[in-house]
Formats: C-alpha cells, sequence, structure tokens
C-alpha cells in the first residue's frame, strides 16, 4: 500500500485466474485500498471479496467525476461478480410530434431522436406510451398513421368513421383547425391540461354566440372529458422534471423501483432487478444502480432517493455537466414528493415479495421435476415442442425454453414445416427436432436436461429416435398425452428412461402436484406460440381476416364487429360480455369470436 497513490482514479481486483471480480472507484485510491485489508472486517460480502483477491490494478484520473465514469464503463464491460450489475441495456420511449409537418402525427418512437420535432418522454413502457396515444386521440383525433399511409389516401378510412381523426389526409379539416388540436394535445400531455380546458371554455362560449351550437356542443363535450381525465390523473402542481427512486434488498436478491415524473405528470413506473452479491445493502444498491442507469439514460433535473445515497454530491455534479442544467439528488423532501418517494419504496417491497415468492415457487416445481424424472439435481433448462395446423396447412412446430428463472423467451423458436404430407403430425415432429437439435450440436449451444413433448407415444417414438440419430443421450424424453376428455390434470406422463432402468413408463400426477403445474405451464406455452405462429402463417398464406374463420359471422356481423370495437386490435381486447353486446352477436357466437381470438382457450387443428 505504501506505493498507492492518494489521487482519485478506479482499481480493479482480481481472482487466481486473472478475472475482475470487483471494480470500483475512489477520491483517494490508498485511503479506500487501505481500507479492504485491515485485521478485522464486518462486512460478509468484503470478507468474501479479499478472500479471493490476488492483485490489484489502479488507474488514475483527473478528477472523482472521471473516476465515476471510467468505473462505469468498465462494470458494464467486465460485469464483476462481486459488483452490483443493472441489467438494462434498452432506450426508454417517447411521444413524437412531427411539428414541422402540415399535418403533424403523433408517434411512438424508441431509440434515437434524431428526427426534428417535439419529444415527450421518456416512459416506461410501451403500454404507457400507448396509453397517453390512445387518451390523445379520443380528445383531439390528431392522426397517429404512418406517412406513407397518410400521404396515398382519397379518402377517410376507419379511424375518421370511429371518430379518432379528422382526416387532414383529404381535406377535412384545416391546416390552421389542426394545428390548434395538436397544441391542445402537446400541452396536455406536457400536464397543462387545465390550460386547455380554459381555452376551450372560451372557444365553446364564443361559438354559442355565434350561434354555432354543433360545435358548442362538441367543445362542451371535449371539456366534460379532459377534466374527467385530469381529475384520474396523478399531477404534482409543481410541475416538476423527478425521478423517484427506491431500492430494497432481502433473500440475496435486490430490487429498485423507479417512478418517471415528466411536467408534474407520473408517467407510471418500472421494477429493475439488478444482480448483487450476497450480503449488498439497499444503500450500495442503490448507489450503483445511479451510477449504472442515468450514465446511460435520459436525466431529469431531479432524483429524490429513498435514503442517502453516499455519492449523491458526486452524482449531482456528473449528472449537472452531462445533462447542461443543475441535477439534484435528493432523499429528505416533503408533501407530495414524500407520498411519492413512500409509493416508489412500498412498490419495490411489494415487487421484491413477489419476485421471492415466484422463485422460491418455480424451485419447488423444479425439485418435484427432477424427483419425477430421477436426475441427479434439479434441471437447468427445458424445452418442449408442440405443432399446429388446420387440416395440415400452414404447419407450424413451436420449441418453448424454461430454466430455472421460467420462461427464457429469447431462446424460443419456430419452425415453419415443409415437405411432408399434410397432417403427418409425426413427420413434423420429425422435422422439427432435427433441425433444432443439429443446429444446437454443430454451434456448440447448450442442450435441454428434459425435452417435453406435447402428444403420445407416436410423437415420443420420434423424438427418441431423432435424438439416437444425432447420438444425444443426454437429454431427458418426457411425453405429455392428453387425457380422453382434453381436461388439465388428466395428463398422463410418458417417462422415457433407457432399457436398463425399466425403458417407458407412464404415471398420473394429482391436479395439484408442483411437477404437473411446471410441466403444464411449460405444455401451455409450447401449445400458445405453436398456435400463434401457425394463425400468423395461415393468415399471411390466406391473406384475409382471422375472422372469416368463425362459423356463424357473415361478412356483416365482421362488418359489425369491427365497426363497433373500431378495428380488430380493439376487438381482441373486448370480452366475451363485450362482443354479445353488439348488435346480431348472440353470447355463444360472441364466445366462438373470443376464443379464435384468444390462442390459450383454443384446442390445435
Amino acid at each position: 500500500m505504501r506505493t498507492v497513490t492518494t489521487r482519485p482514479g478506479v482499481y480493479r481486483m482480481y481472482n487466481e485466474q486473472g478475472d475482475i471480480i470487483y471494480v470500483g472507484k475512489a477520491s483517494n485510491l490508498k485511503n479506500r485500498l487501505g481500507s479492504y485489508f485491515q485485521k478485522t472486517l464486518d462486512n460478509r460480502k468484503t470478507q468474501a471479496l479479499v478472500s479471493q483477491i490476488v492483485t490489484v490494478q489502479t488507474t488514475v484520473t483527473d478528477s472523482a467525476a472521471d473516476a465515476l465514469l471510467l468505473e462505469h464503463n468498465l462494470i458494464k464491460e467486465h460485469r464483476p461478480r462481486y459488483n452490483v450489475v443493472l441489467r438494462d441495456d434498452k432506450s426508454y420511449p417517447y411521444i413524437f410530434i412531427s411539428t414541422r409537418d402540415d399535418y403533424p402525427r403523433l408517434s411512438y418512437q424508441r431509440g434515437a431522436r434524431k428526427v426534428p420535432g417535439k419529444y415527450i418522454g421518456p416512459y416506461p413502457s410501451a403500454g404507457s406510451v400507448k396509453r397517453s396515444l390512445g387518451l390523445v386521440q379520443k380528445l383531439f383525433r390528431v392522426r397517429q398513421c404512418e406517412d406513407s399511409y397518410f400521404r396515398n389516401r382519397s379518402r377517410p378510412c376507419l379511424q375518421y368513421q370511429i371518430k379518432r381523426c379528422t382526416a387532414p389526409c383529404v381535406s377535412r379539416i384545416s391546416p390552421e383547425e389542426y394545428r390548434q388540436d395538436v397544441d391542445m394535445t402537446v400541452r396536455v400531455l406536457e400536464g397543462k391540461s387545465m390550460d386547455v380546458v380554459n381555452d376551450l371554455v372560451q372557444r365553446m362560449e364564443a361559438a354559442s354566440e355565434a350561434l354555432d351550437f354543433e360545435s358548442a356542443a362538441r367543445l362542451r363535450d371535449q371539456i366534460g372529458s379532459l377534466k374527467a381525465v385530469s381529475d384520474l390523473s396523478t399531477t404534482l402542481r409543481d410541475g416538476s422534471n423527478t425521478d423517484y427512486v427506491a431500492a430494497v434488498t432481502q433473500g440475496g436478491q435486490s430490487c429498485v423501483q423507479v417512478f418517471f415524473v415528466r411536467n408534474g405528470i407520473n408517467l407510471g413506473n418500472k421494477a429493475f432487478y439488478p444482480a448483487s452479491p450476497a450480503g449488498s445493502t439497499s444503500g450500495e444498491i442503490l448507489n450503483a444502480f445511479m451510477a449504472q442507469f442515468y450514465l446511460e439514460h435520459d436525466l431529469p433535473r431531479e432524483i429524490v432517493c429513498s435514503e442517502q445515497v453516499e455519492d449523491a454530491d458526486l452524482f449531482a455534479e456528473v449528472f449537472s455537466k452531462r445533462l447542461g442544467s443543475s441535477v439534484g439528488v435528493v432523499h429528505s423532501v416533503r408533501g407530495e414528493r414524500a407520498k411519492l418517494q413512500a409509493l416508489a419504496l412500498t412498490n419495490a417491497e411489494v415487487g421484491l415479495a413477489t419476485r421471492l415468492a415466484s422463485r422460491s415457487g418455480m424451485a419447488a416445481r423444479l425439485e418435484a421435476v427432477r424427483a419425477l424424472v430421477e436426475l441427479d439435481e434439479a434441471p437447468s433448462r427445458m424445452e418442449c415442442f408442440d405443432i399446429s395446423h388446420t387440416m395440415g396447412e400452414a404447419t407450424v412446430a413451436s420449441c418453448v425454453v424454461f430454466n430455472a428463472e421460467g420462461a427464457l423467451k429469447s431462446d424460443y423458436r419456430r419452425f415453419n414445416i415443409e415437405d411432408i404430407t399434410p397432417g403427418d403430425d409425426y413427420a413434423a415432429m420429425r422435422q422439427a427436432l432435427t433441425r433444432r437439435y443439429t443446429r444446437m450440436i454443430k454451434e456448440g449451444r447448450e442442450l435441454p436436461d428434459i425435452l417435453f413433448i406435447d402428444g403420445g407415444k407416436g410423437q415420443i417414438g420420434v423424438a427418441i429416435e431423432v435424438l439416437a440419430e444425432l447420438q444425444v443421450d443426454s437429454v431427458q424424453v418426457v411425453g405429455v398425452s392428453k387425457g380422453p376428455d382434453r381436461r388439465p390434470g388428466d395428463e398422463t406422463l410418458i417417462l422415457c428412461r433407457d432399457e436398463q432402468h425399466g425403458g417407458r413408463t407412464e404415471r398420473q400426477l394429482t391436479t395439484d402436484s408442483p411437477a404437473l403445474l411446471l410441466i403444464q405451464q411449460i405444455r401451455d406455452e409450447a401449445h400458445r406460440f405453436a398456435i400463434a405462429g401457425h394463425r400468423a402463417r395461415r393468415a399471411k398464406k390466406r391473406q384475409r381476416s382471422i375472422l372469416e374463420d368463425i362459423k356463424g359471422l357473415g361478412p356483416k356481423r365482421r362488418k359489425q364487429l369491427l365497426t363497433h370495437f373500431g378495428g380488430l386490435q380493439r376487438l381482441q381486447k373486448a370480452g366475451i360480455e363485450d362482443i354479445s353486446a353488439v348488435p346480431g352477436i348472440s353470447v355463444d357466437l360472441a364466445a366462438r369470436v373470443y376464443d379464435e381470438l384468444h390462442p390459450t382457450r383454443v384446442s390445435k387443428g
């Protein structure tokens, strides 16, 4: 330690394999490194870290701010074991208004903001953007269609018919009037709803005096809708741009909750679950999160934390320089801000408790599956295949993947099945399995511990043959055969062991068996994924609406449904009761429509 400088910088700690196990920063490298090598260390995490350190390397920087930036880049690159590491590489969505157009468009925008115009956000999720877009579309009817679609219209589209657009594409509204609607939309999204209400009141009174009662009535309805929305939304009177950040830790897991407030409007919240070493405190997690998150994403004018942050002053300095204006990092607030601060902490606690409960339940189910198939260890990877088609048309095979965390959707795959006899499920299964595992073996990728096949003995035989041809003997094959009435809980599990251990055996588990519940979940997910892929392929092939396949739903009724709900997307969100409320649609027909639009309720063809 005698040769270590007292200047600011970054240090990297290595284990005997030469891996970086920790990266830290310090305003005084000598003092910070010396704190690790005292005779007594109270922190268990630090004890575990120090016991593995073989070498330490340092990099001197000009300032503590530079050290913070270098530390962030090194953690992002190396993801050391003993650092808190945030897994969040995506950008956040905005609402974009193309203000330079004669008839500006409202749209969802994620990624680089290079196109000239106005951006409102960031929003925590795509869902929150879509809800806001739907709201302002009802209020002011500003177009949201693609520019290519807009430029090639010769008559108004369905959005005009259902009063969600004023048809600027065919000049049903003047540019001046349209600009007024755009201006009010922007002000509402920026939290200035009451200013818009006052303007609308003045316009309504002017229309009444001019005896234009139709316009006055329309403005009156807009005022009522806008007031109702303002009453329901969470708005801070100070119009602040603030993030409320709270962190909790328990059971070796951690959760950070962020509430995004822009222009006084609570745009929503998002939970993060950073990887953290055992023994980390909520303060350490919060401190690490602040650096990694806000050096990658847009900054607010103020960040309110659930507790005191160690590097608050350093963060304020670096963030202010990056934003080009002052950024406050505080934890002591009052009034409405204190309520949001407490709400963020409550959401973090609930989010972590839910995650821990889910993981505990998943662990119990994995152990039950391990015992069922007699593995030495709980399975770390499981895959399930299913086949879907309609009378042999547009056959699609699905492969879903689960690990100890649950569904691993990034590894899901679909296979369009070609060159087989239509309706031959055995041939379809053979083709899908061969394509899947041939490629995985060539690429040296991890094979599953268990392969579930949605089907009976025939499909199981195909799976065993394919794996034998590929010389794969490390995968346990389990068939999931439905009962005679195809009811959940009546499944027969076909366990395929080698002849030395009894060959194939059949088991029926109780409906509350943890193993059966997990297997059902995996099987249902494969079924859903296969049906979704089949329907997409079939619809593309036929170039026709999915509604055309529903018995009893002719052209007139299809038109009534689409007109009533304003399109297929909204129809898909409707329940059976909502659908049956459309004139001419019975409850039975509504149920068929609902089933066709929700694959998880429909059996395969």
